[in-house]
């Protein structure tokens, strides 16, 4: 299996673990911190995506200068 494949799914595993153990620590609900855990990196992808359009339209005013 590729290194970067297995970075990823590490680094998945432990974002999911802080996303719900923080979540756990401001309800202390097990039921609301896996929904926070399981949803957040869903919006995160999203937000990502769209903070890299962005960027790039930003990249390509830059170098039409």
């Amino acid at each position: 299996m590729p290194r970067k494949l297995i970075k990823t799914g590490t680094y998945s595993i432990m974002h999911l673990t802080v996303a719900v153990a923080v979540a756990y620590a401001l309800t202390r609900d097990w039921h609301i911190a896996l929904g926070v855990g399981i949803i957040e990196p869903m919006v995160q992808t999203v937000a990502y995506t769209i903070h890299e359009a962005i960027w790039g339209k930003v990249q390509d005013a830059e170098d039409k200068r």
